[in-house]
């Protein structure tokens, strides 16, 4: 099944970009493209400038999903989980070294979770999980962060303080793009919004109006994902990072 078609999409460096839409657009599948985790069946797909197939330092590129699974049944601390996110750079084998640890503490610092790098992760709200797992990707340096519904489920306070940490971010030079049903969140932050309907980007532009728009035309919101279950192709997507 085809979910998005002639998509030509880039996110350029420093941007905070929205994708929003309704439910079944094609919203999901656009990130799961930039990520490799869709097929696609025409089109090119370049990161940072490299063709995707030859492109190998994935770890610049962070991912926080919607559903996410660190609170899993094998306890495991904030600090030992951004740990982890040092993987892709030293390798299974290697024992963290002085710069692996610098990188994990700077991480845990960005995301405003000092306090929290002894606890363990199980034990946290959905908001700060999302932080851990924010702080898991920036330990390995990543320069593009790619958010799917980070604020679902999440209560205001929590919402609040993950938005300022997504802000501190962006002003750091951080890219970000966020899929999102409510850009109200993000409205003092964004440079950008993409409008996905029917698999095709109809807007690409200006925030203000997408935000006017949104407001008196609200998106249905659902907890699962937003494509449909067998969507995993896309045609001609030409996606620069």
């Amino acid at each position: 099944m085809t979910v998005l078609r002639e998509v030509d999409f880039a996110i350029c460096a420093g941007e905070f970009v929205a994708i929003v839409g309704p439910n079944g657009s094609g919203k999901t599948t656009l990130v799961k493209s930039i990520l490799g985790l869709a097929e696609r069946s025409a089109g090119g797909l370049d990161l940072f400038g490299v063709p995707a197939e030859q492109y190998r330092q994935r770890w610049r590129i962070g991912y926080v999903p919607q559903r996410h699974t660190v609170g899993g049944p094998i306890p495991a601390t904030v600090r030992e989980v951004v740990t982890s996110g040092r993987l892709p750079r030293s390798g299974l084998w290697r024992l963290p070294n002085a710069a692996d640890r610098t990188a994990v503490s700077d991480a845990i610092d960005r995301v405003s979770i000092g306090d929290l790098s002894s606890h363990r992760v199980n034990q946290l709200s959905g908001g700060q999980q999302r932080r851990v797992l924010i702080a898991r990707a920036l330990a390995a340096e990543a320069e593009v962060l790619l958010l799917d519904e980070p604020t679902a489920g999440v209560d205001v306070e929590s919402q609040t303080a993950l938005v300022a940490v997504l802000g501190r971010l962006s002003q750091q030079g951080v890219t970000i793009a966020v899929v999102t049903h409510d850009l109200e969140p993000f409205s003092t932050h964004l440079t950008r919004v993409a409008w996905v309907s029917h698999g095709r980007i109809e807007y690409d532009g200006d925030p203000t109006q997408a935000i006017l728009t949104a407001a008196s035309e609200p998106f249905a919101h659902h907890d699962h994902d937003d494509d449909p279950p067998h969507g995993s192709l896309t045609s001609d997507l030409r996606t620069g990072g």
